[in-house]
């Protein structure tokens, strides 16, 4: 994805907000004043989007939201969608135009945003042509489960609101927790084989193949996923199950519906597996395992000690920088 800015008038209209809030002759950060000729993006939609004003964003994505929130710029957000669940606050303080992937344009053109951001993969198709027929700029984020795709991920959110400097702050911290992970990852000599179950349909579990977040995650934190042979997330046959020979049994917290250890171990084809024999469950908040946000290193920092419990000692020492840092200035 490119960065490109629209250039000669807007170096003239940084500085003269620059200088304006230098002199105290307003308080507010100029992000949105300082656009005259915009921001271009090349987006993940493979299009060239011009930003201009940025006073009222809908954020779409849980990871989009988190991150515009981290760089302090909540006030410019006037919907979000129902993935949005950090900080908590979000849900309760904005508008909700329902689960990213069946949006409403009525729903979201009557926000009368300026911008919308929005992690790819959202939609429907229908709902995207409405608003883009609405000429209102809409910016597509790639979703990219690795180190890389989020340290992008940020700057780019970052690029989008005109605020890189913020971005740069946060992108640092995320930096530095990710090379404190890698250094908890390097020292497990015996990876555990991990098999990440989403739900059971019509009685079969939905497990989570390679290039999923699920796989990523698993890898940060110093595992394997037991499953190997497919992409995404599908149905697997008992044959399946008990040939992964998984050591944990990994899932994500989501209220009423999520799965419990004694659900999943009573399955005659997890009950045969090195999991159940050692009971080994571990539940996450969905967000904050998969999300692949601003705490992602965090995550599998938990995630890592819920599967080696003898890190502790060596994780004990590192507090995530993203957890306390502030780059809302």
């Amino acid at each position: 994805m490119n960065l490109k800015k629209a250039a000669p008038r807007r170096i003239s209209a940084t500085l003269g907000a620059t200088l304006a809030v230098a002199l105290g002759l307003c308080t507010t950060t100029p992000f949105a004043d300082a656009r005259a000729d915009g921001i271009v993006i090349h987006d993940a939609r493979g299009r060239d989007v011009t930003i201009g004003n940025t006073s009222r964003i809908v954020s779409i994505g849980g990871a989009i939201t988190e991150i515009l929130y981290a760089l302090g710029l909540q006030d410019r957000i006037v919907g979000i969608d129902s993935t949005s669940l950090y900080p908590p606050a979000a849900l309760g303080e904005k508008a909700n135009v329902g689960y990213m992937r069946q949006l409403s344009a009525e729903g979201v053109i009557g926000l009368n945003p300026q911008l919308i951001l929005a992690i790819e993969g959202s939609g429907p198709k229908e709902t995207l042509d409405v608003l883009d027929s609405a000429k209102i700029p809409f910016v597509s984020f790639p979703e990219t489960h690795t180190e890389q795709g989020l340290i992008d991920k940020i700057k780019l959110v970052a690029h989008a609101m005109d605020a890189d400097t913020r971005g740069a702050c946060l992108t640092a911290a995320v930096s530095a927790d990710l090379a404190e992970l890698k250094k908890l990852r390097d020292s497990v000599k015996q990876p555990a084989r991990v098999m990440f179950v989403m739900s059971f349909l019509n009685g079969r579990a939905m497990v989570a193949g390679q290039k999923t977040a699920a796989n990523e995650i698993i890898k940060l934190a110093g595992g394997v996923n037991a499953v190997e042979g497919f992409d995404g997330y599908k149905p697997v046959n008992d044959e399946a199950i008990v040939a992964a020979k998984p050591d944990v049994i990994l899932t994500m917290q989501r209220g009423r519906e999520q799965l419990d250890a004694q659900t999943v171990f009573a399955n005659p084809s997890f009950a045969m597996t090195p999991a159940a024999a050692k009971k080994s469950f571990v539940a996450m908040d969905g967000l904050y395992l998969l999300g692949f946000g601003p705490r992602t290193a965090a995550a599998a920092r938990d995630l890592a000690l819920s599967l080696y419990p003898d890190l502790g000692d060596k994780a004990a020492s590192w507090k995530p920088v993203t957890l306390t840092v502030d780059c809302r200035k």
